[in-house]
């Protein structure tokens, strides 16, 4: 049965650059296809947040450059927690899947691995 399932990542960028936030968020979604064996055609939306110290670019402009026209994209800020991680872009995928939910994988790269260590993956296996 086809069901909608949520994906989760984050990852964290060293600087406060559109070079910086598109590359690591490149490095994110190539890495949750990659993880979750997804086609684009089964992502139906993706919602983008970063904290509020990320602003030189929309990281959801990474998903159109690599090509995802339909998928429905979306950006906003991150709750601002004090204490909270810095630099952060996090993101939920919305896929059309037969899969459970226990076989979806969830990515954390970078500084962003302290946010959940279970799912923490191997950036040399993320590509």
């Amino acid at each position: 049965m086809m069901r909608c399932r949520g994906i989760r990542g984050a990852t964290t960028v060293a600087e406060n650059t559109s070079k910086a936030i598109l590359a690591a968020t490149r490095e994110l979604l190539v890495a949750l296809v990659a993880h979750n064996t997804l086609d684009v055609d089964e992502i139906t939306s993706v919602f983008f947040t970063v904290t509020d110290d990320l602003d030189a670019a929309y990281p959801a402009l990474a998903a159109r450059q690599a090509g995802w026209e339909q998928v429905a994209l979306l950006c906003a800020r991150e709750i601002p927690v004090p204490g909270g991680l810095t630099r952060c872009i996090r993101v939920l995928l919305h896929v059309n899947t037969e899969r459970t939910q226990e076989q979806m994988r969830h990515v954390y790269l970078r500084e962003a691995v302290m946010l959940r260590p279970g799912f923490a993956v191997d950036r040399a296996s993320a590509s």
